[in-house]
C-alpha cells in the first residue's frame, strides 16, 4: 500500500473533445520506436467503441481477489497509427491530388466513431470520455505480472512498469480491465502512462491536465483536505470511478454529464434526459442519477441568487487551484530530470 494516493478528476461537462491533452502526451512520452500506435491519453466519443475497439467487454478486472486474464488488445484494435502522403500534395507540383491515409485501415483509427453517439434525430446525443492509466489502489496488471516488473510508488500510489524486468509476456495487458497498457514490439515491453511522474516529482502537474483549454482536470492527493481531488471525491461526492465493478479501485475519476431534455413527438422538451441515465450507471454506478441531482440543484440555488462553493470548483475560476500542490511552471525546473524524460527515454 501506498503511503498517499495521487488521482485525477475530469468534468464530462467541460469536456470538448479536441484532443490537446492527447497530443500533448504523444509528443512528451510516445516517441520511441514501437510507440507509434500508442495513445496514453485517449478521449473517444460516448456512447461509442472507444479504443482498443469494444475495450469494455474485453475482461480483466478481479474476481473472488484474483486478477483474471481478458482478451489481449492487438495493434490493429487499438487503432494502427496512419501515414499520409504529405510530400505529394505538398511538392508533387499536381493541385488537383487529395490527402489520403495510407497504411491504416479505415473505420480502425482510435476515433473512428467520433461524434457518432447514440440515439435517434431529435434525441441523438454524446459526450466526450477522456482516459487514461487509472493508476489503481489495487492493479490488476501489478497481480498478473509474474516477473513483478509493475510496482505502485510508495510516496504517491502511482503505477509503473520498470521495463528492465518487464519481458512482455502480455499478462498485465490481459488482466487490465481498462486496456489501458500497450506493448511495443521493438523493445519487447509493455509501456503505458506514467501520470508524468517526473513533473509531479519537481512539483509539475501532468501535461494532459496543465494544456487541457477546457480546464477539465483536476490534480492532487486524495488525502488532501483542502485540494480539489479530496472536495470533489470525498466532500461533495460528485466525481465517481469509471466500472468500478472490476474491483481494482481506480483513481481517475468522473463528474458525469448533465443531458439536455429529450424531445416529444410534438417537438416539445420532456423531463427524461436525453442520455439515458441506464448507460449513464452502466458506467459509473447507481449513484450517478443522485450525483446528477445534485448539481442540478446547485445550479438552480445559484441561478436564485445564492453562492455554491462546489459550483466555484468546478467552474475553476482559478486555473492553478485545480492542481492542488503541483502549481510550478516546467520553466521553473528547467534543470531538474524532467528534461532527461522529454522523450520517454530513461537515463
Amino acid at each position: 500500500m501506498s503511503k498517499r494516493q495521487i488521482a485525477m478528476v475530469m468534468d464530462l461537462n467541460k469536456c470538448l473533445g479536441c484532443q490537446t491533452c492527447t497530443v500533448a502526451c504523444k509528443r512528451l512520452w510516445t516517441r520511441r520506436d514501437g510507440m507509434a500506435h500508442m495513445l496514453w491519453n485517449t478521449v473517444n466519443t460516448q456512447p461509442g467503441t472507444g479504443t482498443p475497439h469494444d475495450w469494455e467487454s474485453m475482461g480483466g478486472g478481479f474476481r473472488d481477489e484474483r486478477a483474471q486474464p481478458g482478451h489481449r488488445p492487438s495493434v490493429g484494435e487499438f487503432g494502427k497509427a496512419w501515414t499520409f502522403n504529405h510530400e505529394e500534395v505538398a511538392f508533387g507540383g499536381n493541385p488537383d491530388i487529395p490527402l489520403r491515409a495510407e497504411g491504416g485501415a479505415p473505420g480502425k483509427g482510435a476515433n473512428w466513431d467520433e461524434d457518432v453517439g447514440g440515439g435517434e434525430y431529435p434525441n441523438s446525443h454524446y459526450f466526450y470520455l477522456p482516459r487514461i492509466c487509472n493508476h489503481c489502489t489495487h492493479p490488476a496488471c501489478l497481480a498478473a505480472c509474474p516477473r513483478k516488473a509493475i510496482d505502485k510508488r510508495e510516496a504517491d500510489g502511482i503505477v509503473l512498469i520498470d521495463e528492465d524486468r518487464c519481458r512482455g509476456y502480455r499478462f498485465c495487458q490481459e488482466a487490465c480491465p481498462y486496456k489501458k497498457i500497450y506493448y511495443n514490439d521493438v523493445e519487447g515491453v509493455s509501456q503505458k502512462c506514467i501520470f508524468c511522474f517526473p513533473r509531479i516529482d519537481a512539483g509539475v502537474t501532468t501535461a494532459c491536465s496543465r494544456q487541457c483549454p477546457g480546464r477539465v482536470r483536476f490534480v492532487g492527493f486524495l488525502d488532501d483536505p483542502n485540494g480539489p481531488i479530496y472536495k470533489l471525491v470525498t466532500q461533495y461526492r460528485i466525481a465517481l470511478p469509471l466500472h468500478a465493478e472490476h474491483g481494482t479501485q481506480p483513481n481517475v475519476y468522473y463528474v458525469p454529464p448533465l443531458s439536455p431534455p429529450r424531445i416529444d413527438a410534438d417537438g416539445n422538451p420532456t423531463e427524461e434526459p436525453r442520455i439515458p441515465n441506464e448507460y449513464l450507471v452502466s458506467l459509473f454506478g447507481p449513484r450517478v442519477v443522485e450525483v446528477l441531482e445534485k448539481i442540478k440543484s446547485e445550479r438552480a440555488r445559484v441561478a436564485n441568487g445564492e453562492t455554491s462553493e462546489m459550483l466555484d470548483l468546478l467552474i475553476s475560476r482559478k486555473w492553478l487551484d485545480m492542481f492542488g500542490p503541483f502549481t510550478k511552471h516546467p520553466r521553473e525546473i528547467a534543470e531538474s530530470p524532467i528534461r532527461f524524460y522529454k522523450n520517454g527515454v530513461r537515463t
